[in-house]
Order: structure tokens, then sequence, then C-alpha cells
């Protein structure tokens, strides 16, 4: 039961480091605006809000499924903190 909670857990908990996150926001960003331009023109050519919807909905599940699940290629420059030090006793007594 541990492992498949811990198997789970994995799976959602998302590590990315600074630049996935820089390179999640620029995917984002370019595929939203081509997704509405693309949908606009093609509603427009189509005169048909359906297909101005549906193009730009099914850009958005696609743009979902590419940036919110922690792919490797969003952790490739991982954070590297220093080690903890352990506690001095140098402290001035009053």
């Amino acid at each position: 039961m541990d492992a498949l909670q811990a198997k789970i857990q994995s799976i959602f908990e998302g590590k990315i480091d600074f630049e996935g996150q820089k390179k999640v926001e620029q995917i984002s960003r370019v595929t939203l605006v081509a997704a509405a331009v693309v949908s606009f023109i093609v509603g427009f050519a189509l005169q048909s809000l359906r297909a101005t919807f549906v193009i730009f909905i099914s850009a958005n599940i696609v743009l979902f499924l590419v940036v919110v699940p922690p792919w490797p290629m969003f952790n490739q420059h991982p954070v590297k903190f220093l080690p903890a030090k352990s506690p001095s006793n140098d402290k001035k007594s009053s």
C-alpha cells in the first residue's frame, strides 16, 4: 500500500527547475497566441463560432498535456542546494 502511495505521489509531485518553468511559460505563450490566431482565422473563414471554439479548446487540451506533467525535459537543470550546516555552539552569552 505504501509503495502505491509513493508511486502516486511521485507522479503528481511535479518537480521542474527554473529553466523548465521558463520553457513552460514560453511554450504556453506561443501556443495560446497561435491557437487564438488560427482559431479566429478558421472561424472567420467558415463563419462558425463552433469551429473557433473547437480549435481553441483542442489546442488548450494539447497544451495542458504538454506542460502540466513533470516531463524530464523540464528538469534538466536541477537546483543544487548547499548542505545544511550543523548548529554551532559559538553563541555569545549575555
